[in-house]
């Protein structure tokens, strides 16, 4: 459910006409709903309170704006990050340091310094290498860093290859069947502190049998550990429930994952931790775009549109899909072909697909647009960067401003030997 609703005729966020946010920002412009955030946002966490030891933390990677974080820590979100700009967001947006989680393949020294001054509460290693050198980071500042070992369980999540991240070919986490010893030499060495196991999938999952195998698996990898005399009192079981991007989709819900998750963890007595991020956000905001003309084609007419590839990188990424349907819609459909203005042939957001009917200046939207939306946008062909709304109620307010072309260019400099 959102908070996107037609009233007399017209597209709304909430209580404010999408006309009038097009009218005074321009477009592309995303928009989000505080309200949906909020539903979702608590709806997940409800579910998961027939657990009986929890904590999320918000992957910042779907939706890193600052005004999104407020409102997630607002609820009592922590959040999973990977890279040192987004911990400084997580800080910012008043999240308690001890709430997030530094995940991913590629963290620097510097990056590991910076979240152990800054008091954050776990880091999620992917490599004994990495765990070595967290360790000396750690020692050389006299502190000692709270860490768990990210596994690869090799379990095929049935999502995109693109978005799968715990096959064996993937390259998060240590092997399944090295986990334990690497674990154990490890928390063996001075400077960190290992306390638990993680696991992350993939993304926009369909089913919740691949993160029951892969939770089951890592409950016996637990098992051994402890076994073998040694400690694990946190488990961080990722994020990776999907959201419907068209009708007639289907994915489990939170809960049904909750029961799921209760079931396969019953008897673990550990602190299980989540990270959702497009389960909370997807479904949030919608990218607003004016219809810049519609072009005969060969077959279908193509719509061209004044977002494109790098407003929304999605569609020419991974062939997603995104409902685009009018502001307001005449009740007549149409087939066409919607297209950007990138000179790309991958700047294609649908072919022949069957939408509202649309003529030059209307607006539309591509809906469930708030996760991997704007955080992926870049200003490929001098466009502009994409500005964000977020509206709550009858209000609503710019929450990241349109980066215009003349600003990057100023950002620039040209050597003397070339002037």
């Amino acid at each position: 459910m959102d908070h996107f609703e037609l009233h007399h005729g017209v597209l709304h966020a909430e209580h404010v006409p999408l006309t009038v946010i097009a009218d005074a920002v321009g477009t592309p412009v995303y928009v989000y709903s505080r309200a949906t955030l909020t539903r979702h946002a608590r709806v997940f966490r409800d579910a998961l309170a027939i657990l009986p030891q929890v904590r999320i933390a918000y992957a910042i990677k779907a939706n890193p704006n600052l005004a999104v974080l407020k409102v997630l820590a607002a609820e009592g979100y922590g959040a999973d990050v990977v890279s040192g700009g987004e911990m400084e967001r997580a800080l910012a947006a008043g999240m308690d340091p001890d709430s997030v989680v530094f995940s991913g393949v590629g963290k620097t020294a510097a990056e590991m310094r910076r979240a152990i001054e800054a008091g954050i509460g776990q880091f999620n290693i992917e490599s004994e290498e990495e765990g070595v050198e967290l360790a000396a980071v750690a020692a050389a500042m006299g502190q000692t860093a709270t860490a768990v070992l990210r596994v690869n369980p090799d379990v095929d999540a049935g999502t995109h290859g693109k978005i799968s991240t715990g096959k064996a070919e993937n390259k998060f986490g240590v092997p399944f069947d090295r986990a334990a010893d690497i674990y154990m030499r490890l928390a063996a060495t001075p400077g960190i502190a290992m306390r638990g196991l993680a696991l992350h999938i993939g993304s926009q999952l369909a089913s919740l049998a691949p993160l029951e195998a892969a939770f089951t698996k890592i409950g016996g990898l637990m098992r051994a550990i402890r076994g073998a005399g040694h400690t694990v009192t946190h488990m961080d079981l990722g994020g990776g429930i999907g959201v419907p991007y068209k009708a007639g989709d289907e994915y489990p819900s939170p809960a049904d994952y909750a029961a799921m998750v209760a079931r396969v963890t019953a008897g673990w007595d550990a602190v299980l931790m989540f990270e959702p991020g497009r389960v909370i956000a997807g479904n949030t905001g919608v990218l607003l775009t004016r219809v810049i003309r519609v072009k005969q084609g060969a077959a279908n007419p193509f719509v061209v549109v004044d977002a494109a590839m790098n407003d929304l990188a999605r569609p020419a990424l991974y062939d997603a899909w995104h409902d685009f349907v009018a502001v307001s819609p005449s009740g007549e459909r149409m087939l066409g072909n919607i297209v950007g203005p990138i000179c790309e042939s991958s700047d294609t957001f649908a072919m022949g697909r069957e939408i509202d009917r649309v003529v030059a200046g209307d607006l539309a939207v591509f809906r469930t647009a708030g996760a991997y939306g704007a955080t992926m946008a870049s200003t490929y062909n001098s466009r502009a960067l994409v500005p964000e709304v977020m509206v709550d109620g009858a209000r609503w307010a710019v929450v990241a401003d349109r980066i215009e072309p003349a600003t990057i260019l100023a950002a620039e400099r040209v050597p003397e030997w070339l002037d």
